[in-house]
């Protein structure tokens, strides 16, 4: 059951952190383009639309899945809580408090990858919102 144990700390956590440095990652490559783009370059509607929304999707997901992968730490740690009491047969408080806590970190790690995601993604997708209106601005369309 250690291993489980490791798999939370490590593996969820650990995939919550690595999304949420890519989701950031993305976000701040997204912030700087928007900063040096300019919308006198395309002619086409479609493909400025497409060139402003690249990998935006990536942010987007991370923010609507680390809850669940964060509810799947909680769910593993419940798990392996009731495993140790079953297997040692006494209902020790200490051992339920430490599972129940290290399910709970995994909770919290989800919801503070998701919360910061979904801002930056509102964020990013009002500037593209922006752009696209200036673009039509000075193409008379």
């Amino acid at each position: 059951m250690e291993g489980m144990k490791h798999l939370i700390d490590y593996g969820i956590i650990g995939l919550l952190i690595a999304l949420s440095l890519w989701a950031v990652a993305v976000a701040t490559e997204r912030w700087l383009y928007f900063r040096r783009v300019d919308v006198r370059h395309f002619q086409n509607a479609q493909e400025f639309e497409v060139a402003l929304t690249k990998h935006l999707v990536v942010i987007g997901t991370v923010a609507a899945n680390a809850p669940y992968i964060g509810l799947l730490g909680t769910v593993l740690g419940i798990m392996l809580t009731f495993h140790t009491m079953g297997s040692s047969g006494t209902m020790a408080v200490q051992t339920i408090m430490v599972g129940l806590s290290l399910a709970l970190k995994a909770t919290a790690v989800g919801l503070l990858v998701a919360i910061p995601c979904v801002v930056l993604n509102n964020v990013l997708r009002r500037r593209v919102t922006e752009l696209i209106t200036e673009f039509k601005i000075q193409h008379g369309t």
